[in-house]
């Protein structure tokens, strides 16, 4: 997510900020306790009578400098204390290859995060670190990151420009998720996806709603009025975030999409500040956090 040059910059906002030391008194440690952020609402299009609970997880960086599994399996806890209908994993579950790991490895957390419960289950999406840092998968550029495989060995499906069909209480609705849309690195500023909107719209057959799961939130750009609700990670809230605004934002609209809920043109976004950190190893004003979600 960030890179020295982005490092810099981070310094040079925080400067400009005028905060110096403040910033340390600020200083909210990415080790501590997930605080759950809610949100209710009825997006367009949903189903009058439907109640739904979603408990969402993103960025959680598992072997990071503040995620060894002691604190992977407390926020499995958390989540599953929730009691929540339905469980997301929106990507990024590994972290940077060229940075101070604790060299966890996914068949070490993929079972921690399969203790992870809900009634309509537990989906995941991948990040785009599951592909920048997996180099096995970056050179051919074919089949799924072994962050992937071990997800869906442990039995949490990953919904790979796929839909299908949930229910709760005898209401239909869609889940959906998109592959990720930066998979390659093909240089400094060219990335390649491996994301498919349209073809996975195409397949929901009703009119029933839909919940959209997408690791970057840039695609919400192009997201249609369709889609009832769109959920989003890898911003980290911009891991710096003074009253609202943050020095970097690693997404080509800066501040537009780094974090919460987003309302445009009718159309909602959720983007989480996630739980675990790239880059530079800390948070200010950009806690870690379960997202929590209660439609209709």
């Amino acid at each position: 997510m960030f890179d020295r040059r982005t490092f810099l910059k981070l310094l040079a906002g925080l400067g400009f900020a005028g905060i110096g030391t403040s910033a340390y008194g600020a200083y909210q440690l990415p080790s501590s306790t997930p605080r759950i952020t809610p949100y209710r609402l009825t997006p367009r299009g949903w189903t009058p009578g439907l109640k739904l609970k979603i408990a969402a997880l993103s960025d959680l960086h598992c072997g990071g400098v503040h995620m060894p599994l002691s604190r992977i399996s407390s926020i499995v806890e958390t989540a599953n204390a929730l009691k929540p209908d339905l469980i997301l994993l929106l990507g990024d579950y590994i972290t940077r290859a060229d940075r101070n790991v604790h060299d966890l490895q996914p068949e070490q957390w993929a079972p921690v995060l399969a203790k992870l419960s809900a009634p309509l289950g537990v989906f995941s999406i991948p990040g785009n670190h599951e592909y920048w840092d997996d180099p096995e998968f970056q050179r051919p550029r074919t089949g799924i990151p072994a962050a992937s495989r071990a997800l869906i060995a442990h039995g949490i499906p990953m919904l790979l420009n796929r839909a299908l069909p949930l229910s709760k209480d005898g209401q239909r609705f869609w889940l959906a998720g998109v592959d990720d849309q930066i998979a390659f690195r093909l240089g400094r500023n060219w990335q390649l996806g491996l994301d498919d909107l349209d073809g996975t719209l195409a397949q929901v057959t009703d009119d029933a709603p839909v919940i959209l799961m997408a690791h970057e939130p840039d695609m919400f750009v192009n997201v249609p009025e369709r889609v009832s609700l769109t959920l989003s990670g890898h911003t980290h809230g911009g891991q710096i975030r003074l009253f609202g605004w943050s020095p970097y934002v690693p997404s080509q609209f800066g501040n537009r999409f780094a974090y919460g809920h987003v309302q445009e043109d009718g159309r909602d976004l959720i983007v989480s500040c996630g739980l675990g950190t790239s880059g530079p190893p800390f948070r200010v004003g950009a806690p870690p956090e379960i997202v929590w979600i209660e439609l209709g």
